[in-house]
């Protein structure tokens, strides 16, 4: 027998039906309520986007000539012509250095202002090249307190609106000052036009938007009104009219601003908004903080008079649709809930209940149509979830406590490994002669040894007889657990030569060490892949006699006094090499005020740069013609800073030891 019912299909074109039928009550009633606040949202949105726009907009340039003044200010060459001024060399070769910038600047121009002598030196396109001071500063001018303050201030730089009375120019100044250490040699940096800048940034020509630049302050450096910019913030305190609180009349309203404008500096990823009343108008003010330029982009925006909605179409368009969806989803709505969403809702809830693990779950009453063949599909599926679900919730028990067990085995064999090679970089660091060359070198030497893993195949020796002692480094194959392993063969063997040599014989030792370590090893069946050979370079120093004595294997003996530099290569083959090296002693002469460098291969082949290529022998003694006549503890700093900043990214590539030393 047939049964007769109306399927899923039919029962929503019926619902349709009835809501079409019903399409005529009303509900425009809400309409104009709808498109308040439609227009209200999309102000807020577009309000905040125009604020990310132009912060983004004013950031981009601004930063970059920030980046350039910093790296102006921070230049060597910079701090050296200041600290002596009248040094033509010097100053020629900053002024070359400093035209490298100025065509970088936005505005082709820089300025550096002299503490020590006051002189303002000034350079753009238009007055060409000149290496004499535009003007001197006086603390008396009142055109120049900008400098004075600046000078005075902790920050590393500052933005100030300023009109230059010498220069005769108003200009967004970017102000950085120029430190050696802690005395300041001055103030140096740039400056952005400023009604380019406004006519660029701020004169947007949008109706009812209304966008400016403040201080965390408060005090406004662009607007479009240029007659409420504060200028000379940096020696001065903007005046209550030139301030955006000095703006808003009602006290609970400058209390918002103030609040809002904390909650940007909190939040610069975010733009904070609210609600006052600007220029005798109810405006939304949208804030976004830069951090890097300690400014607020604030957009002010009249939502009656911005055009944030196309009012001409959008008003009958959408009232036309808001009435015809609004009833027809209303009378559609009732009709499927009342036939399709009543049944589905309860199943929902069954689904819901067996996804929550409860499989006592409750269908719907059947029908004679698709829901009543989803419910019985339902029940069915419901059925063999929970069959499976028992199943695999003991397979799941099961799994989780073997793997626990496996995890608890793996902590503790990793921890037994890690206590193993921390206890082996104590054993290491301890047999180093640090203490003995502390005690004899003293503030003439400094050791700049870092391993690439915990414990590495780097290290160096020292021993002393009264007057005469021996200094070197030594780099065995591979670092790591095998590589510090090869040092305990290394400084026996080392020990033994210097032991049947003497200190006096560099190359003596060098081909003692080669032969015991042979003899060492020569019954070890060893895989071809495993190196056992070594890198040493060795100095015997005889101070009663004034010279040194110098012997290397693949480890040459670097020297520097800051004029020239120089390297004593060693010989060609490692210790312990497939085939046996010849070493030689080279005598020399102390120099006082000479610096003299033994280093492993470790810094030479340090990956870096924007290539990734070693850092190489020539960029290394450029680097030792630099610092060399540093004391001793700042040339490690420098060396150590310069590998740093060369490396980047890029991991340490192997072990790392310079030893130097020096005698006055």
């Amino acid at each position: 027998m047939a049964t007769w019912g109306f399927g899923l299909r039919a029962k929503s074109m019926l619902a349709l039906l009835l809501a079409c039928l019903l399409a005529l009550v009303p509900a425009g009633l809400i309409g104009w309520q709808v498109l308040d606040s439609v227009r209200n949202h999309f102000g807020e949105a577009y309000a905040r986007n125009f604020t990310l726009l132009k912060r983004q907009s004013i950031l981009a340039p601004i930063s970059r000539d920030l980046a350039l003044a910093l790296r102006l200010a921070d230049s060597e060459v910079t701090r050296q012509w200041l600290r002596d001024e009248q040094d033509p060399d010097k100053r020629a070769l900053f002024i070359k250095e400093a035209e490298g910038y100025r065509k970088d600047f936005r505005s082709h121009s820089y300025f550096l202002a002299s503490a020590g002598s006051l002189g303002f030196y000034f350079n753009d396109d238009k007055k060409g090249v000149s290496d004499q001071p535009h003007h001197l500063l006086s603390p008396d001018q009142e055109g120049d307190s900008w400098f004075f303050s600046t000078i005075k201030q902790s920050e590393p730089y500052n933005i100030n609106v300023n009109d230059d009375v010498h220069l005769k120019i108003t200009q967004v100044w970017l102000n950085v000052l120029i430190r050696d250490g802690e005395k300041v040699l001055g103030v140096s940096g740039t400056g952005l036009d400023l009604t380019a800048f406004l006519q660029e940034f701020i004169n947007t020509g949008e109706a009812g938007v209304t966008p400016m630049i403040i201080t965390r302050s408060g005090a406004i450096q662009a607007h479009p009104n240029p007659a409420l910019i504060a200028i000379n913030q940096a020696a001065s305190t903007a005046s209550q009219a030139q301030t955006l609180a000095g703006q808003l009349q009602q006290p609970q309203e400058q209390a918002a601003l103030t609040a809002a404008l904390a909650r940007a500096e909190s939040q610069p990823a975010e733009v904070a908004t609210l609600r006052v009343h600007l220029d005798g108008r109810e405006q939304l003010l949208a804030l976004a903080y830069l951090p890097e330029l300690k400014w607020h982009v604030v957009t002010a925006v009249d939502l009656k008079a911005a055009r944030v909605l196309d009012q001409g179409w959008l008003n009958t368009a959408v009232v036309a649709l808001v009435l015809l969806l609004g009833i027809l989803l209303l009378a559609f709505a009732y009709a499927v809930e009342r036939l399709v969403l009543r049944p589905l809702k309860k199943l929902q809830q069954s689904a819901s209940a067996l996804a929550g693990g409860n499989f006592d779950v409750s269908l719907p009453p059947p029908s004679r149509d698709e829901l009543g063949d989803l419910s019985q599909a339902f029940g069915i599926m419901a059925t063999r979830i929970r069959n499976n679900t028992e199943e695999l919730e003991a397979q799941v028990l099961a799994r989780t406590q073997a793997l626990e067990t496996a995890n608890q085995d793996m902590r503790r064999a990793h921890k037994q490994i890690n206590d193993s090679i921390d206890y082996a970089s104590l054993i290491q660091r301890a047999i180093l002669p640090k203490q003995q060359l502390d005690q004899l070198l003293g503030p003439h030497h400094f050791v700049l040894w870092r391993p690439r893993d915990v414990v590495g195949g780097d290290f160096y020796v020292f021993r002393s007889e009264g007057e005469r002692y021996m200094v070197g480094v030594v780099d065995c194959a591979g670092h790591g657990v095998p590589g510090a392993l090869m040092t305990m063969l290394a400084r026996a063997a080392l020990d033994h030569a210097m032991t049947q040599e003497g200190i006096a014989a560099p190359a003596a030792i060098l081909t003692q060490t080669d032969a015991t370590m042979r003899a060492m090893l020569q019954h070890c069946e060893l895989p071809r892949a495993i190196a056992t050979n070594m890198d040493a370079g060795l100095v015997y120093v005889d101070r009663e006699r004034g010279l040194l004595r110098f012997a290397g294997a693949k480890i040459g003996l670097y020297w520097s006094d800051g004029q020239e530099v120089g390297e004593i290569k060693g010989g060609r083959r490692a210790i312990g090499d497939r085939r046996m090296g010849s070493y030689s002693d080279t005598e020399l002469q102390m120099r006082p005020g000479t610096t003299y460098y033994l280093a492993t291969d470790g810094f030479l082949d340090q990956a870096g740069g924007e290539l990734g290529y070693g850092y190489g022998n020539t960029r290394f003694a450029q680097l030792l013609l630099a610092h060399a006549r540093l004391p001793m503890a700042e040339q490690a700093d420098a060396l150590d800073q310069a590998l740093e900043s060369y490396r980047g990214g890029y991991p340490q590539r192997d072990d790392i030891t310079i030893l130097s030393f020096r005698f006055e």
